[in-house]
């Protein structure tokens, strides 16, 4: 990987993803490198739906991406530090370029205004989209050797998207999408128009809360898997510590459910994640 292209990946990963920029800092040397190029390219893929303005170049730009992959994207590709960093990565660690594949098909869901069907399709979407990351970079750890996480990584992926979706709750519905189980809210009598004009109930509230249910499952679980992972991977998981802190400031969130989430301050995260990681050598 080149210098240049690593220390682009770095900055546009600090400013298109700071939580995953932070959990960087905790990992050294070249595997440090290879995650922040991951999680690089993963920033770039998911911001698509706010640089466009309609699916079309969308579409193409996730196009891009998977040319880039399958090798069709020529020199031109190279030119991109991103992808340049990025296809160094998969090369140094026998990274899966099916993997990515995947990862960039799912989120063609993100182009598009259509509701998240249910728990399964949530779960799926999340799974291809963010349990890959934790997978992934727990096989850089590995020095690229596959590696079993699968459980670490597949409850740690759900919770961390139910965590960011329900931090964002207000955000998506704004524009008029719904990205959490489209199947919770409406168990729970809630219609679509009420969620896109803000309407707040005891039956959003009810959803939300079991939503969030589920996360708080999902990060308990991912625990109890991350703890029997051979030390020398769990640096990839750390952001369990900063998860865990996002989801209980949302049982404080302001009054309106709608309203944006508190976070916790940067500091607090980078302290969280070293402790974390100092406990779990």
């Amino acid at each position: 990987m080149s210098a240049e292209s690593f220390h682009h990946a770095a900055n546009a990963l600090r400013s298109g993803d700071r939580d995953r920029y932070l959990a960087t800092l905790v990992l050294t040397g070249a595997p440090r490198d290879a995650v922040t190029a991951l999680y690089a390219f993963n920033a770039d893929v998911a911001s698509i739906r706010d640089r466009v303005s309609d699916p079309a170049p969308g579409e193409m730009r996730l196009q891009w991406w998977s040319d880039a992959l399958e090798g069709e994207g020529h020199g031109a590709v190279r030119q991109n530090p991103i992808a340049d960093a990025l296809l160094d990565t998969i090369e140094r660690y026998n990274i899966p370029a099916g993997t990515l594949l995947r990862l960039i098909g799912a989120r063609r869901f993100d182009l598009y205004d259509d509701p998240m069907p249910d728990l399964e399709s949530f779960e799926g979407y999340a799974g291809e989209t963010v349990s890959t990351l934790y997978q992934l970079a727990a096989m850089i750890l590995n020095d690229g050797k596959t590696i079993e996480a699968g459980d670490a990584a597949g409850h740690l992926g759900v919770a961390h998207a139910m965590i960011g979706h329900l931090r964002a709750f207000g955000h998506f519905a704004s524009q008029g999408r719904i990205m959490l189980p489209w199947s919770i809210f409406a168990a729970n009598g809630v219609r679509e128009g009420e969620i896109f004009s803000g309407t707040e109930s005891e039956g959003l509230s009810e959803a939300l809360g079991q939503i969030s249910e589920l996360a708080v499952d999902h990060l308990s679980k991912a625990e109890m898997a991350i703890a029997l992972l051979p030390a020398h991977l769990k640096p990839a998981f750390a952001p369990v510590a900063v998860l865990k802190a996002q989801q209980k400031r949302l049982q404080h969130r302001p009054q309106s459910l709608f309203a944006a989430a508190p976070d916790v301050a940067d500091w607090e995260k980078i302290t969280r994640l070293t402790w974390w990681n100092w406990r779990n050598r």
